[in-house]
């Protein structure tokens, strides 16, 4: 019963611990939150992206030749979101989260969803293509999603001592990854973030047109406006 003891005294002790909160001007890091009690409110944008037919690519694919997908694209959206002064907060399988802070955040994620769309389709897919026929013969197409969304959440660091880690709690994360999923187009945002996007994150091409297109949508019984995009920026 030892260990039953101890984790019902975890349980106890945080239901009693009070949260020792801080507004926070910087991505917080897991030194700089402390394990009990500890919270920082941070006003940042979540940016997530997520490569598609993930289980198909390693079931479909020698696990070596699924390896170097999921490494290019793992790399190459690192990449991007540095770039764009993005934090990347955790890795989840076939995806990467970031946050981006300040004031010109929701472009710089929109900016770099773009140019994750532009890599994907003119760089990834056509070099695997290139190289291993099971790939260009496949009966799908390496492809992705990323979903961003912005607002207030709360940090905090979450886990037992010695296995621990920072979690996000608010709409922003949570959100950013149900976008993610959607296929329609490549990049979907949410109205938070279209309506602070500077014109060269909304407006592309000579004729300076909307990159965007609005559409209402289901997240949590409630109808919320987001915005799709199927444009991509070389970066």
């Amino acid at each position: 019963m030892a260990l039953l003891d101890d984790i019902t005294s975890d349980v106890s002790t945080t239901i009693s611990t009070a949260w020792n909160t801080r507004k926070g001007n910087s991505v917080p890091t897991t030194n700089t939150v402390a394990l009990a009690g500890g919270a920082v409110e941070l006003d940042a944008t979540y940016l997530y992206t997520d490569l598609a037919s993930s289980s198909k690519i390693a079931k479909d694919f020698d696990r070596r030749i699924a390896a170097k997908i999921f490494k290019a694209f793992h790399s190459t959206s690192c990449r991007l979101i540095k770039s764009h002064d993005g934090v990347i907060t955790s890795f989840d399988g076939d995806r990467v989260l970031a946050i981006f802070i300040g004031g010109y955040k929701n472009t710089s994620a929109a900016k770099c969803a773009l140019q994750i769309n532009y890599v994907v389709n003119e760089v990834i897919r056509p070099k695997f293509e290139n190289s291993h026929d099971v790939v260009k013969n496949a009966d799908f197409k390496i492809s992705h999603g990323t979903g961003i969304d912005t607002g207030k959440v709360l940090i905090v660091r979450a886990g037992a001592r010695g296995s621990n880690d920072l979690v996000s709690i608010g709409r922003g994360p949570n959100l950013a990854a149900k976008l993610s999923d959607l296929r329609n187009a490549r990049t979907y945002i949410t109205a938070s973030v279209y309506n602070k996007l500077a014109d060269e994150a909304k407006l592309g091409g000579e004729n300076k047109d909307n990159m965007w297109t609005k559409k209402s949508w289901e997240f949590l019984d409630e109808k919320i406006t987001i915005y799709r995009s199927s444009w991509q920026w070389k970066p």
